[in-house]
């Protein structure tokens, strides 16, 4: 290996870095604090750590180094260890479960609007109705944005990213640091096990979701396996960084916010409004009035409003750049003037329409408007993981087929047993995640991911009409 190809190879700790502004952000640790009980959530993140995401991790770095040449991802390998068949259906299920996510950016987009204008917690008091019609209209302009291609928003997303994510680790150490820098009265933590030990009931499963939901997404680094100095070694130790890192932040993360809010009465509109309390109150603490909470607030706007376009457009892409005509109509391969799929922006705007306006005939408040977004994000979203480990149980049955130069578990039994745990784990969370004691988020919650997912069985049949009448 000559000097300029050595030179663009990828460090193991570079990687590391790369993978956890990729996975990790500030809203992780508020959802955990306000779903775990506060200072509990620490022994709740590490329990997960060490059970799910360090294998997930490295079987993603399995098959990203014998899949080096696939662009297509987690289709891409369901196609080549299972069937062209199913590798439409990951394909689909990773585009789908995005509709969601993409609902919930607006209302994030004009909680964080009104805290720029008026510093304080009065989107909570705003009309659930009133909040989906300005919802709907930011999602029309959001669409016609995309519609339009990207161009410079590509950039602009990745800087309020960046920011965003430099500004969570200020946080932690400005919150850590502030009483002996500044003298600030904040909550004195009770340092013994009960604080901190979470209690294994119902509660702690039918919550699960959302830490599987917050630490999944690492696949998207697949690419990278092989273009580290060392893929037998870099990647595995890049992902174990990545756990570290991630669980480090996740427990002073949450240590900080146990200074501030009282692990025994966390506020209700704490996923709605807690990012926000904990910057204005740093800011109290540093002497600075509202100029932290400003700045996040503004940050965060732009950041989910550019997330939101993106993602109109982004995994549409991922979906028909590759996609088989046999599986998807032809018409949503249609292209305008700027190369976006028309037809396919249309789809989504239709299904992620439904998904602001819907809720709101039965849900009364934003808080609990939040609440439902963050839990019904936390069942879908992880339903595109089960794939990478339905990949990874296929690739082990296989056994020497394929090659890699980074190989997770070499054996093949317990290789396939380590996919299928983590494929059950990602399961039981989903399906524990549906339950509510309401009603209406009950049936939501269970229509929802069924509807999605069902709609990719209905497309094949589509297209295959669609070839008969040609």
């Amino acid at each position: 290996m000559n000097k300029t190809q050595n030179e663009k190879k990828i460090l193991w700790y570079n990687l590391a870095f790369m993978a956890f502004s990729t996975v990790w952000g500030f809203g992780n640790v508020i959802n955990g604090f306000s779903e775990y009980g506060g200072l509990k959530a620490i022994v709740s993140w590490l329990i997960l750590f060490a059970v799910y995401f360090i294998p997930y991790a490295l079987m993603v770095g399995e098959l990203g180094s014998t899949f080096k040449n696939e662009n297509g991802g987690v289709s891409s390998w369901i196609r080549r260890t299972i069937s062209p068949g199913m590798a439409y259906m990951a394909g689909w299920t990773y585009w789908i479960v995005h509709m969601p996510y993409i609902s919930q950016k607006p209302n994030s987009s004009v909680i964080a609007a009104s805290w720029v204008f008026f510093r304080d917690a009065r989107a909570s008091e705003m009309n659930v109705q009133l909040l989906a019609v300005i919802c709907l209209i930011l999602f029309l302009f959001a669409v016609w944005i995309a519609s339009r291609g990207l161009g410079v928003l590509k950039k602009l997303t990745a800087i309020a990213g960046s920011t965003m994510f430099i500004m969570s680790l200020l946080f932690i150490v400005m919150m850590i640091a502030a009483p002996g820098i500044t003298d600030a009265q904040v909550l004195k933590i009770d340092w013994s096990v009960d604080t901190f030990m979470p209690t294994f009931d119902g509660n702690f499963f039918l919550s699960l979701s959302i830490l599987v939901f917050a630490v999944g997404g690492c696949e998207k680094l697949s690419p990278y396996v092989n273009k580290t100095k060392n893929p037998a070694k870099d990647f595995s130790r890049g992902m174990i960084a990545l756990a570290a890192m991630v669980a480090v932040c996740a427990m002073l993360g949450t240590i900080a916010l146990g200074m501030m809010f009282d692990s025994n009465n966390i506020p209700e509109d704490l996923m709605t409004n807690g990012a926000y309390y904990a910057f204005q109150m740093l800011g109290e603490y540093y002497h600075v009035g509202d100029l932290f909470v400003v700045i996040y607030a503004i940050v965060n706007l732009i950041s989910q409003f550019s997330v939101m376009v993106l993602s109109i457009d982004a995994p549409l892409r991922m979906l028909l750049d590759s996609a088989d005509e046999k599986y998807i109509p032809k018409a949503l391969f249609k292209k305008n003037k700027y190369g976006t799929y028309t037809n396919g922006h249309k789809l989504i705007l239709i299904i992620v329409s439904i998904l602001i306006i819907v809720p709101v005939f039965g849900i009364e408040n934003v808080d609990a408007l939040v609440k439902w977004l963050v839990k019904v994000n936390s069942v879908c979203m992880p339903l595109r993981y089960l794939w990478v480990f339905a990949a990874y149980i296929a690739l082990k049955r296989l056994g020497d087929k394929f090659t890699a130069e980074y190989q997770f578990v070499r054996k093949r039994v317990p290789g396939m047993l380590i996919g299928g745990w983590c494929f059950f784990v990602t399961a039981f969370a989903c399906i524990l995640g549906i339950y509510s004691e309401d009603r209406f988020q009950l049936i939501l919650n269970i229509i929802t991911p069924f509807v999605l997912i069902g709609l990719g069985f209905i497309m094949p049949r589509i297209a295959r009409k669609n070839r008969e009448h040609a």
